[in-house]
């Protein structure tokens, strides 16, 4: 991929991978230029999102950003909180995330998964005008689905390991499987 491949894919949407009643609906920041160039989400070497999801026992195997909708089978989707593409996350405004929170609320509604799970609990903070909000299950819920703040897969993410992250993710996939050992509040 040359950079001039990349700045094309500028501003693209990707399409999402979602169905109705999925029991993860993973939700990234916005999608990257090489999300955008290839089509395939978390599609930059050195995300750790499919790894991670691996680690985590989401999936039985590293799935590559190519086999993204292999996902469904596993009742697991992806989508943005901003649906346009960037090189970074910081070209987003705060009115992006804000509209993007909206939008968002209306997907999941419209599709009710179990658990919405935002990978970034910064995008969570902005899209929701939750500033206080930490990493983990939150009160929010948005009609009969939970919410969970995941950290940002990123390879810019320094203060999380892949080991870490799928600590987390893990917490999150025995939450989605009924498990009571999850640390969920209340």
């Amino acid at each position: 991929m040359t950079p001039a491949d990349l700045e094309a894919a500028r501003d693209r949407i990707v399409p999402d991978v979602v169905a109705s009643g999925l029991s993860v609906l993973f939700c990234g920041i916005n999608p990257g230029l090489m999300t955008a160039a290839t089509g395939h989400h978390f599609a930059r070497p050195g995300n750790r999102f499919w790894p991670v999801l691996h680690l985590s026992g989401f999936t039985p195997r590293q799935l590559a950003p190519a086999e993204q909708e292999e996902l469904l089978s596993y009742g697991l989707g992806i989508t943005n909180v901003v649906a346009r593409a960037t090189a970074r996350a910081d070209e987003l405004s705060a009115q992006e995330y804000r509209d993007g929170g909206r939008l968002l609320t209306a997907k999941v509604e419209r599709l009710r998964p179990r658990w919405l799970a935002v990978v970034g609990v910064t995008a969570y903070r902005s899209a929701f005008g939750e500033p206080k909000a930490r990493i983990g299950p939150q009160e929010r819920m948005i009609g009969a689905t939970r919410v969970w703040a995941l950290p940002n897969p990123s390879g810019l993410n320094a203060h999380w390991t892949a080991a870490t992250m799928a600590e987390e993710y893990g917490r999150l996939r025995a939450a989605a499987s009924g498990d009571d050992a999850a640390g969920l509040p209340g």
